[in-house]
This record gives C-alpha cells, structure tokens and sequence, in this order.
C-alpha cells in the first residue's frame, strides 16, 4: 500500500470497528478492541497482547490481557456481526457466479510448548504435517469472487480433556472450559457450524466443501443432508459407492422364507474401480482460473452413482473425479449431493475452491497474528480468533476497493 492508503485504511477503520464497537460493552473494552484489531494489521514483528498494548495502543498490557482472557463480551456476537457484514458485502459478488457462496470447513493446528492451554495435546498438525504437542481449531471460511471471510471456529477437544475425573475437571477449570462443552469429532464441530450458520440465516452457503477426514463422514453428511445443504467433499481412495440403483439390487423373492429387502453387494465398487472403468471421452481438461501455485488445470470426470453410507446403501449422488497433468497424476475423488442436472463444470469450480481457504490461512497467520495469541483459556482463544476474523474482514474490503489481490 501508499502512504495515502495506509491512511484511508486508517480512517475506514474507524469506521468499521464503530459497527462492532457495542457488542464489546463499556467504552474502554470497545477501545481495546480498536487496539487489538489494529495491532493485529500494524504491529510489525510479534502480533501478541504486549507489543500490540506497547505500540499501538495505551501501555496497558494488563487490562488487554483481561480484555482477551476474561472479558465477558460475545465471540459469538462478533461472528454474528462478520456474517452480516459478508452478507452485504461479499455475498453480493457471488450473484453472477455458477458456485455461488461456498463455505470451506477445514481444520488448522497451533503448536504449543507446554500443556495447560484449553484443549492442548498431542495430536496432528496439519500445517507440520505430522503429530505435535498442539491446539487444532475448526473453522468455517465463506468464500465469494470478492473475498472470503472467517464466519466461524471452535477449538477442538481433545477426549484427554473431556474424562469424568477430578484431575479433569481441575484442568479445564483453570482455563475456563464450560462445563457444557463435552467431547465432539472435528466433523461432529464441522457440521454444529454449519448448522449455526443456518440458523442464524445472515449467510446461505450455495455449497459446503471439505477434505477427506468430514467426506468419509457418514453423520457429518447426514446432517449436511438434513439441512439441505449441497456438499462437494473430497473423499478416501477406499471409498466405496453402488454402481446401480440399491433398489434394483434386492433379489427376487424366492418363495421360501421372508422377502428379501436388502441389496446384494454386486453392485458395489471402490471409486478407484469405477474410476478405472471411464472410457477417455468421459474426462474433460478444465482451466478453471489462477491458484496460488498457478493456474488451475485438471482432467475432470463424472459419474452418477449411490453412497454407502454407514455400511448400508445410501442416496443418489455424483462421484466427481479430478486428475492432474504431471506424468504420474495425482488423482482426488469427491462425492456431491448435487442434482443430476449439475453440469461438470460446476461440479469442478466447487472442488477446486478448497485451496482459498488455504489463501486465508496464510494471510491470517502471517500477516494477521492468527497463530501469535498469548491465551490459555477456552474463551480468550475464540476472542482472539473473532478478532483475527475482524481484522481479516477488515483487510478483505480495503483490498477490494483498492484492487489489491492479495495481502502484502
């Protein structure tokens, strides 16, 4: 940015942070906020409470520790706030496009030393890659040709941090865990925010698109189902779908005994043997735009076949398939409960959105201060997270009405 940016941002920030102001209570916690969420944008090495109260804002270290750890304002108000906002002002961009809004369930890991934060343990770390003593969030990014935008998160605990113990119960008492919060899967979250989102009404996800560890999810797309949400999730190679409608797979009665109800299992097959059996008109080369390593080329196929769900024979749905060029492709498959009237393209546009939330990730946590929080408790996490969500929101828009592309 110019000089004459950074200070029309300044001033849009005042402006911005005047929406949010009431939901934090008392002047002084509305100006920690304003400290916070500047800090965040501003402060040019470490993005956590002391630098940020030390350069940006009044020196008071102490009462922004308080404003981030304990302070009773509502994350969940805030979150409420950023949908709203990105429903006037980035859902509109989606109007003219074939996906529409898409909302980007995925994880993200926080390496941590010790092992007193709230749900602190040994457990994967998806941007190491590999095991780690660590906090994992869930979070939900809605994404639109003008922006994307964290509407929601909540931090995973781990089942070490939800046993009936005395010793337990100390442990989450120290960092402030509800006592009603209980042990939840990373899908059982996923699908809780995709069902708030719902409830709240502010944003209507067109799609919801996720990795393989919520597409092979039976209760995870169930519920997805039961709110009528359309999904594109990417699933495991050892998938396995019907070929042929379950229904005509029930053999005839043979006049003998009860009725047969259930299909034979001739019918079924892994994605890789349905896969294997494509003729080569089925595949179609799509460019479907830039990503962050290029432009987003693949060989695309589609197939309408039946979901397996929960060992039983499940509902109609497409089996979407996406191959690289590289010599030795790398190869995804993805399930949908799109209608059978969706074109190919459209199919393919979803599957490929999942690497902005990647673009997200890497904004909020190297420029935004995402992975930089001083909090060990249950609500200073998700009060750091709603900010990072503001101050991302925030950028999001300057960028757009200056015609910057991407954070820098």
């Amino acid at each position: 940015m110019t000089q004459d940016e950074v200070r029309a941002a300044a001033e849009r920030l005042v402006q911005f942070h005047e929406r949010f102001a009431p939901l934090f209570g008392k002047a002084q916690a509305q100006d920690h906020a304003y400290t916070y969420v500047k800090g965040l944008m501003v402060c040019p090495d470490r993005k956590s409470i002391e630098p940020i109260a030390l350069n940006v804002g009044d020196g008071q270290v102490s009462a922004l520790q308080k404003f981030i750890n304990i302070a009773p304002w509502g994350y969940d108000d805030v979150q409420t706030e950023v949908q709203d906002v990105f429903d006037e002002e980035l859902a509109p961009t989606a109007a003219d496009s074939p996906v529409g809004v898409v909302g980007i369930i995925d994880e993200s890991g926080f390496a941590k030393k010790g092992n007193h934060s709230a749900g602190v343990g040994r457990q994967h770390n998806g941007r190491l890659g590999k095991e780690d003593n660590c906090q994992v969030g869930v979070f939900l990014v809605g994404v639109t040709p003008g922006g994307s935008a964290l509407l929601d998160h909540q931090l995973y605990l781990p089942e070490s941090w939800c046993e009936e113990t005395k010793a337990c119960e100390d442990r989450r008492e120290k960092v402030h865990v509800p006592a009603a919060v209980g042990f939840q899967t990373k899908p059982q979250i996923a699908a809780g925010l995709v069902r708030q989102t719902a409830v709240l009404g502010a944003v209507k996800l067109d799609w919801v698109t996720a990795d393989e560890l919520y597409g092979r999810n039976g209760e995870f797309l169930d519920e997805l189902e039961s709110l009528g949400q359309r999904y594109l999730v990417e699933v495991p190679v050892n998938t396995t779908v019907w070929t042929e409608d379950p229904a005509s797979c029930v053999p005839p009665y043979g006049g003998r005994g009860p009725a047969p109800t259930k299909p034979t299992r001739e019918s079924v097959a892994s994605v890789v043997g349905v896969v294997s059996s494509l003729k080569p008109e089925q595949w179609r080369t799509l460019n479907l735009g830039q990503g962050a390593k290029g432009p987003l080329c693949y060989e695309f196929a589609a197939v309408r076949v039946w979901a397996v769900r929960h060992g039983e024979a499940g509902p109609p749905v497409w089996l979407v398939v996406r191959r690289s060029l590289e010599p030795t492709p790398e190869v995804k498959y993805y399930i949908s409960n799109a209608d059978a009237s969706t074109p190919l393209e459209v199919l393919a546009k979803v599957a490929c959105t999942r690497h902005k939330v990647e673009d997200f990730f890497e904004d909020a946590k190297s420029y935004l201060g995402m992975a930089q929080y001083e909090t060990r408790s249950w609500v200073g996490w998700h009060h750091h997270m709603s900010l990072v969500a503001m101050a991302h929101l925030f950028i999001t828009l300057t960028r757009r009405d200056l015609g910057k592309k991407r954070l820098s």
